[in-house]
């Protein structure tokens, strides 16, 4: 019998915009703050402002503004108008401290 790797099956944007609510396919719920989630952006435009030192250190008072479901992740947008971040679906799970 082959084992699947638990992965995200469900999500939702909390109803004040400032989590991201995850269930997996083995049943289990996380959420992740919009600030955690902004701070764990790896998109280039993130990765080089924090090569070049200019990547904030808080996102204090960010909200989740839409989530796309790409199938293998997800592509979440932020109200400080960020809308670059693809969050693979092991990758969220990874942030859970899972």
């Amino acid at each position: 019998m082959a084992l699947v790797a638990p992965t995200v099956a469900d999500y939702e944007a909390s109803a004040d915009l400032a989590t991201l609510l995850v269930r997996t396919t083995e049943g289990e719920a996380f959420s992740l703050p919009a600030e955690q989630l902004r701070l764990s952006c790896k998109c280039a435009h993130c990765t080089r402002a924090r090569f070049d030192e200019r990547f904030p250190e808080r996102f204090p008072g960010i909200a989740i503004t839409e989530i796309g479901d790409l199938g293998y992740g997800l592509n979440i947008s932020f109200s400080d108008g960020h809308n670059r971040g693809i969050y693979p679906k092991p990758y969220l799970l990874t942030l859970t401290g899972r």
